[in-house]
């Protein structure tokens, strides 16, 4: 259903610094750069953009997708490692189904980003 989406952030260096840490553990890097920062496997697919100086970005929810749940674990340790927040450390969530494992962590602008996978252990 989604094509890409972009998010407004503060700073544009310290934001794409935290994305490219806890990105690549799943596969993601920065594909188009200067301006936004395009990240994507193949292609941008998320986008962090510079927010206008007189807004405030609105926190949002991401939740992007790992191939595996040593993937969690590791999109996990590098937020740890960029000084996000921990809100959830990697664990099963079977409220969501059975095999939802999932890890959930601040950004710089107090955006809830996750990693999680759907596969079976």
């Amino acid at each position: 259903m989604l094509d890409h989406f972009s998010i407004a952030v503060r700073d544009l260096g310290v934001s794409g610094a935290f994305y490219d840490a806890v990105l690549a553990p799943l596969g993601g890097r920065r594909i188009m750069e200067p301006g936004p920062i395009g990240y994507g496997v193949d292609a941008p697919d998320f986008w962090v953009e510079p927010a206008p100086a007189d807004a405030a970005p609105a926190p949002l929810h991401i939740a992007f997708t790992a191939p595996d749940r040593a993937a969690v674990h590791a999109f996990h340790d590098a937020a740890v490692a960029a000084g996000a927040e921990v809100l959830h450390a990697p664990k099963v969530w079977p409220e969501y189904h059975a095999t939802y494992y999932g890890a959930f962590v601040r950004d710089p602008d107090g955006n809830n980003v996750e990693a999680v996978c759907h596969r079976p252990e």
